[in-house]
């Protein structure tokens, strides 16, 4: 039986075809279909939209699904209810799970998990060392064939220069992005929170911004001579923003993205040592935040995601030194920038926000999602910007409550997820 679904009289806001308006938006068995020939179908459902955005399904480029392996901190059908409650109708999992997802068998297996139980797409990224080791090259052509989208060692960094070089030449025989965690060890040694004057006041190993710009730079560097496309994952420092500031301008291949916790926290937060502001990158100081928001107002940094970090409670129950590091954040993501970079600071407006989780990710990752176009998938996330409401990590349908917004006054959030044709979340 036909499927027909019309969301009526919201604003539009569509950046791959660059449309801003109201109107309608009709899908038909599981597309997006041309609103004109709904007088012509029958059994329609409708939605009204008014006051509210019909922006194409977000995309979070940087999440943790655990699975396999992890299953008691998340699962695929947790971590993508969580995702649909955020508002995202697809997410790309990171490969540091158990076994790594390091070899094609294990792309399959997630893939066939995320088919049977995810509430949103989950694309694969596949790891660019075997065990994230950084020592031997994962089998990247098996993993392409298999369907990966992108490369990564997220979680950790590729220390050896040349091996990153080679990793770059295999990704760009077929035609992937590499996603970096940008960590020079050898600086950042067991810092666990930004160096600064906050870890030498509560006696905390500090990890120098240089830690990460160093990378960063090695990245523009190798991105140039490879011509291989490098996304640097959750930039927080204000060195690395002027890096890929100058990389751009030249013309090199590469990104940064910007994760929420970046610019609504300092290193100050830590004062407590509360391990649920303990993360990697750390929480930096305010002038890099105020190179952050520069980056994202120019363009410099192009992308917006969560680095969904999810933990056992016991595991964050311990001394701050001793705590892993990461958060959680799907269900938070978007009403934070909404609400720093929006609503306060003013920094971009709708459509562009909604690029950097639509339009940016699905280029970088060549995705066949990001738009509303006629005869596309039917991913589509209903957004109410003004809606103002309070975060309880009690309530969350992530399987892990490691968050440091518990109790925070937002404003702005998905009331409707789409994924395919299908609500798979409403408010």
């Amino acid at each position: 039986m036909s499927s027909t679904t019309l969301l009526r009289n919201g604003r539009i806001i569509d950046p791959a075809n660059q449309r801003d308006e109201v109107g309608n938006v009709l899908i038909v068995d599981g597309r997006i279909a041309d609103p004109a020939t709904v007088t012509s179908r029958k059994n329609v459902e409708e939605i009204d939209c008014t006051g509210l955005i019909i922006a194409p399904g977000l995309i979070d480029l940087h999440v943790h699904l655990r699975e396999p392996g992890q299953t008691a901190k998340e699962t695929i059908a947790t971590g993508t209810a969580a995702a649909a409650a955020g508002g995202f109708t697809s997410v790309i999992c990171m490969p540091n799970t158990s076994p790594t997802i390091d070899h094609a068998s294990v792309v399959n297996l997630v893939q066939d998990k995320a088919r049977e139980e995810a509430a949103v797409n989950v694309f694969v990224a596949g790891a660019i060392t075997k065990g994230l080791g950084g020592e031997e090259l994962s089998p990247i052509g098996s993993m392409a064939k298999a369907g990966i989208v992108a490369l990564t060692d997220d979680g950790r960094c590729v220390q050896n220069h040349e091996l990153m070089r080679r990793a770059l030449e295999y990704a760009k025989m077929f035609d992937l992005p590499v996603m970096d965690h940008c960590q020079d060890i050898n600086l950042t040694g067991k810092g666990v929170m930004h160096e600064g004057y906050w870890s030498t006041l509560l006696g905390l190993q500090g990890w120098p911004s240089i830690g990460e710009e160093v990378i960063v730079q090695r990245n523009a560097q190798l991105a140039e001579l490879t011509g291989t496309p490098v996304h640097c994952q959750h930039v927080s420092a204000e060195g690395s923003v002027h890096i890929l500031r100058r990389a751009r301008s030249r013309g090199i291949p590469i990104t940064g993205e910007v994760c929420p916790h970046h610019i609504a926290l300092t290193d100050e937060a830590v004062r407590g040592y509360n391990t649920d502001f303990k993360m990697n990158p750390p929480l930096r100081a305010q002038s890099d935040i105020d190179a952050l928001l520069e980056g994202i107002a120019d363009g410099t940094l192009s992308i917006l995601a969560s680095d969904h970090a999810p933990h056992c409670a016991f595991e964050k129950e311990v001394e701050f030194d001793h705590a892993p590091f990461g958060i959680i954040g799907l269900e938070t993501e978007l009403a934070l920038f909404l609400k720093i970079l929006v609503h306060e600071k003013k920094v971009v407006d709708l459509p562009k926000l909604i690029s950097m989780y639509t339009l940016n990710p699905a280029r970088l990752l060549k995705l066949d999602r990001g738009t509303l176009s006629a005869g596309a998938v039917a991913d589509v996330t209903v957004i109410n910007p003004g809606l103002e409401w309070t975060y309880d990590k009690t309530t969350t349908r992530s399987r892990s409550r490691n968050t440091p917004f518990h109790g925070w006054e937002l404003k702005g959030r998905a009331v409707r997820t789409i994924v395919s044709g299908k609500t798979v979340w409403s408010a």
